[in-house]
């Protein structure tokens, strides 16, 4: 059976009541137009509870960008615990984002903890891995993303993967407007497989992992096309429901 595809967008740190009212309702319009799709969106937390009332009834579904590693609530002020991101109705949440990791130094074992804290909450974990340019560069891409997903394959171990995402977002492609020709996407997607592959086939094959980097609605398609290529964790166009619409009907395009 063919993976299902999923866009997911990732709003970071952008956002008011009245900019997201409009964007959830030209989404969610438009919506029932992408039926063999999964379609996701993180809002920043202040917003994830309105932002989901505005999604009640719809096929959109929601996301946190975010969640502390610890597995109970308790005196850690300032973080979000799964539990409350269940509470308020996500299904997903941003596990080891690349501005987590190099922004505010999550390493490969907090971002394991907060991948397992995210299933014991009942949540879907979109686990993101990627190399820097100058990784890339000195050609260690296989090389860092093998150790990021192996901390989370150690810890959590590879039937965690039957509840999980992997978005594989290369950080030299984040904002910047450049983006990973199909081929390099294709390339890094087969081999975070072949990773997965390893400890079960099975597994591997049912796993969506999606491609993070400048994905917009003129590329959207080619990118997803490929075989290992699940769909797409979106960034800054996400805050465009056109935009982001583009990228979802490029995403359906492909599983008619």
């Amino acid at each position: 059976m063919a993976r299902r595809k999923m866009v997911a967008g990732n709003w970071k740190m952008n956002g008011s009541r009245d900019a997201n009212a409009n964007l959830v309702h030209d989404v969610v319009f438009d919506s029932k137009r992408y039926p063999d799709i999964d379609v996701v969106v993180c809002p920043p937390a202040v917003y994830v509870e309105s932002v989901g009332a505005g999604l009640n009834g719809s096929s959109v579904q929601l996301g946190g960008q975010n969640l502390s590693e610890q597995e109970k609530p308790g005196a850690y002020t300032g973080e979000i615990h799964g539990g409350m991101l269940k509470d308020i109705g996500c299904s997903y949440v941003l596990v080891g984002h690349s501005e987590r990791r190099a922004l505010y130094g999550e390493t490969d074992a907090l971002v394991a903890r907060k991948f397992k804290t995210a299933q014991l909450c009942g949540l879907q974990p979109i686990l993101c891995v990627g190399e820097t340019l100058e990784e890339r560069e000195a050609g260690q891409t296989e090389a860092v993303l093998a150790r990021q997903l192996a901390a989370v394959l150690e810890a959590a171990g590879v039937e965690a993967f039957k509840n999980a995402i992997v978005a594989y977002e290369p950080v030299w492609a984040i904002g910047t407007g450049r983006t990973a020709s199909a081929e390099q996407a294709q390339a890094a997607h087969a081999f975070l497989r072949g990773q997965l592959a390893a400890a079960n086939a099975k597994i591997a094959n049912s796993t969506r992992i999606l491609y993070g980097g400048s994905v917009k609605a003129d590329n959207a398609a080619s990118l997803f096309a490929n075989a290992d290529v699940d769909g797409g964790l979106i960034g800054g166009a996400s805050l465009k429901a056109a935009e982001f619409l583009a990228i979802c009907a490029a995403a359906q395009s492909l599983c008619q």
